[in-house]
This record gives structure tokens, C-alpha cells and sequence, in this order.
């Protein structure tokens, strides 16, 4: 979905999901602090990727055009498929929610001859929804490969087609389950078929939704619905339920503590895909400075607010190093610590 980033811009209306029932996380201290600089930096960046990340592409963007107005911003949330084909046209940048695939590396070489770079951002939950009403403690990898897939690969012995075989009573006992997922242009629909599915088949009835935020708007319409997505677009109208990789493992809610312990079993990165020629290792300044924003206390406060993962001080500093790109010096306040 395009979005016409200068109204949204002049009228504040980005999308915005509220922290329900887990703390927010504090940025590293140690991030550096970002500085725009005094003669200022002008041009165009078009966006095309991830629908997931499209949120916090916008915010990125009002937040830098704030110090740099003569930036203009072209953002389009088509999906993470979309990404490598418009850097292949020439975008600057590719979000994507999942790692690239080998088929989007080789056309992309095929082009350039040498692979795109991917900038991890941040880190992702994907979150299981239930309606807020809906009883259900937990559920297994298996009982969504269960619910999901119509050849549960990775060991679901029965298809799932009722909440009372999950143990869920009352008047959800009989109740049919409708599932709402993303469609094959989503990074978080290839994300969900690999890791539970283990690329198995979705069933023929998984309502696939062209956006993050009409699964959560189904989810939480319907009472015996069921859905799955980033975490950080969740509302008021979904529970997000306890997750465990097995039926014998401890069920864990998608928070910080539980990914940094490696205790969740759905999280990932969210990555800018970009073109850089290795041999160059030079991005041009607008490109070098958006990213350095992105990667920077004030960058990954942001992440936060939106209720996502920011990353470590250690790992942003790698990225930056790699990318061949000076940051900042550290967060002041941290410095006299």
C-alpha cells in the first residue's frame, strides 16, 4: 500500500500501536546521538518493502525531514517481495521482514553482479492474536501448524478446525476457527510458512490479508478468529497468546527478555536492503545519513515507541563499520555516566 508520505506528514497521521501488557524497552545508552549537520542534506529517497515496516519507515522520515526539509520521501509498503525488484529499478532502499531469498540474490546479481546488502534496523516478534476475549493460556508450534497448514509438516497430528479441541470451553468449544494471515508478497507471511509450517501449505480457508493491519482489524472483529503478525501492530482488540516451541516447553509472551533468552520461538530481524558496490564501499550522503539516523539513539528510540526491538550500541556500530560509515560519538548523557 503507497502512502502519501508529505499528507501524513502535515496532518501527523502515521499508524500507531499502543504497548498492551508488556514494557516498553529502553534504548542502549551507549547509542550515539544523532547530529544533523549544519549545511544540511537535500534529494529524494524512494522506499519500496515491507509492509511491516512501513510504520517506522514514516517515522524515520518525518523525523529526519524535520532536520533536513529539503529531503523528500517516496514510501511505498508493497510488501518485502517488492523490495529487490525496485532496488533492482533503482530505490534506494528495500525493507524487508526475512532474510533475502537466493532467487532475489541472483537477480539481483544478475543485474549488478554482486549481491545486495542487507542493514539489519531492528528486531520483530511475530505474535499469535486471538479476539480479547478469547479464553485460550497457550498454544505450541505444533498446534499452529495444526490450526494452518493443510499438511502440518513440522507435527501436527490432526488439523485444529475447532477451539475445543485446543481445550478452550464455553461458547468457544464448538465454534469454528477463522484464520487470518498475510498474503506471498508479505517477508512475515515466508517468515511464519518456514519457521512454523516448515514451508509446508497453508490451508485453502486462511483469509490472507494484504496488510499487517487488517489481520489484527479481522482479529479482533471476529470472536473466534485467529491471526498472526508483528507485534508491534497489535491493538486493544487482540490478546496476544503465550508461545512455546513444544507441547512440553514453557509457553513465553513475544518480549525482550524472553527473545535476548532465547525463550520465544518467532523473532527476527528487520533489515534495509540496499545497493552497494563492494568495491566502492561508499554510500552517497543521503543514503549514509538516513541510515546513520536509523542506527542512532534517536533512530532507535523510535523503534521502541512503535513497539518493537531496538539493537545494541555493539551491534549498531558493527553495521555502521561495515557499511564503511562514521557514527556519531556517543550519547552524551551515557558518556558522563
Amino acid at each position: 500500500m503507497k502512502i502519501p508520505f508529505e499528507l501524513l506528514l502535515v496532518l501527523g497521521l502515521f499508524p500507531f500501536a499502543p504497548s498492551l501488557g508488556v514494557a516498553q524497552v529502553k534504548c542502549d545508552s551507549q547509542l550515539p546521538t544523532f547530529r544533523f549537520q549544519e549545511k544540511g542534506i537535500s534529494g529524494k529517497i524512494q522506499s519500496v518493502g515491507s509492509d511491516t515496516m512501513n510504520s517506522l519507515m514514516l517515522l524515520w522520515g518525518a523525523r529526519f525531514k524535520e532536520g533536513y526539509p529539503s529531503v523528500r520521501f517516496e514510501i511505498d509498503g508493497a510488501g518485502s517481495s517488492k523490495a529487490i525488484p525496485a532496488l533492482i529499478a533503482g530505490a534506494d532502499f528495500g525493507p524487508t521482514s526475512r532474510p533475502l531469498k537466493e532467487t532475489e540474490v541472483r537477480d539481483f546479481e544478475s543485474r549488478y553482479e554482486y549481491a545486495p546488502t542487507l542493514v539489519p534496523t531492528c528486531m520483530d516478534l511475530v505474535a499469535i492474536l486471538v479476539h480479547r476475549d478469547n479464553p485460550i493460556e497457550k498454544l505450541a508450534l505444533q498446534d499452529l501448524d495444526a490450526i494452518f497448514s493443510s499438511t502440518r509438516v513440522t507435527g501436527g497430528r490432526r488439523s485444529i478446525t475447532q477451539w475445543g479441541q485446543l481445550g478452550v470451553h464455553g461458547s468457544f468449544e464448538a465454534a469454528p476457527i477463522s484464520m487470518f494471515g498475510r498474503n506471498a508478497a508479505s517477508g512475515t507471511y515466508g517468515f511464519f510458512k518456514e519457521r512454523v509450517l516448515g514451508n509446508g501449505d497453508f490451508k485453502d480457508t486462511v483469509s490472507e490479508q494484504p496488510g499487517a493491519t487488517s489481520v489484527v482489524q479481522a482479529v479482533g472483529t471476529l470472536k473466534y478468529a485467529i491471526g498472526y503478525g508483528g507485534v508491534g501492530h497489535r491493538t486493544e482488540s487482540v490478546r496476544v497468546v503465550p508461545l512455546s516451541r513444544d507441547e512440553n516447553s514453557l509457553p513465553y509472551l513475544p518480549t525482550y527478555e524472553h527473545v535476548l533468552n532465547d525463550e520465544y520461538p518467532l523473532s527476527r530481524f528487520l533489515y534495509i536492503a540496499i545497493n552497494l558496490d563492494p568495491k566502492q564501499k561508499r554510500l552517497d550522503p543521503l543514503r549514509r545519513e538516513f541510515i546513520k539516523f536509523i542506527l542512532s539513539r534517536d533512530g532507535q528510540e523510535i523503534v521502541a515507541d512503535e513497539g518493537y526491538f531496538p539493537i545494541d550500541s555493539g551491534r549498531a556500530m558493527k553495521i555502521l563499520s561495515d557499511l564503511g560509515i562514521e557514527s556519531e560519538k556517543r550519547n552524551d548523557k551515557a558518556t558522563s555516566e
